[in-house]
């Protein structure tokens, strides 16, 4: 895999996930937040969608950008408090529901992708 195609899944996620947090906010609420923790306000679907909207802007950005061996390892390090977040928000205070760890699912393609682009990346960049 070159890094460029480890850097457009990594965008991939970003759109696909982000793109659902800003065009369906309150479905991202209903699915992903247990019952105890679901208020599916106008509030809540504007913050979701605010969210959902970074994401895009970013997924964007890592499109139309040129990552270096060093952006993917530091992206790989950055990730890492998230699944913290993952794991604490799922099974120590059950906020996220099953579905609520697309986000999980997400973070570990990215993190394998982020691996691999700063693998490849280095290579180019030892060859160039």
């Amino acid at each position: 895999m070159s890094a460029r195609m480890a850097q457009f899944g990594i965008a991939a996620v970003f759109l696909v996930l982000g793109g659902w947090a800003l065009f369906a906010p309150g479905n991202v609420i209903e699915l992903g937040f247990t019952e105890a923790y679901r208020a599916n306000t106008y509030t809540n679907r504007f913050i979701m969608a605010c969210f959902g909207a970074q994401a895009v802007l970013f997924g964007i950005v890592a499109l139309v950008v040129r990552w270096r061996a060093k952006a993917f390892l530091v992206f790989a390090i950055l990730l890492l408090p998230f699944f913290v977040f993952n794991w604490y928000f799922h099974f120590e205070v059950p906020v996220l529901t099953s579905y609520g760890m697309i986000d999980f699912a997400g973070n570990s393609l990215m993190l394998i992708l982020a691996l691999l682009g700063w693998r490849a990346a280095r290579a180019e960049e030892l060859a160039a």
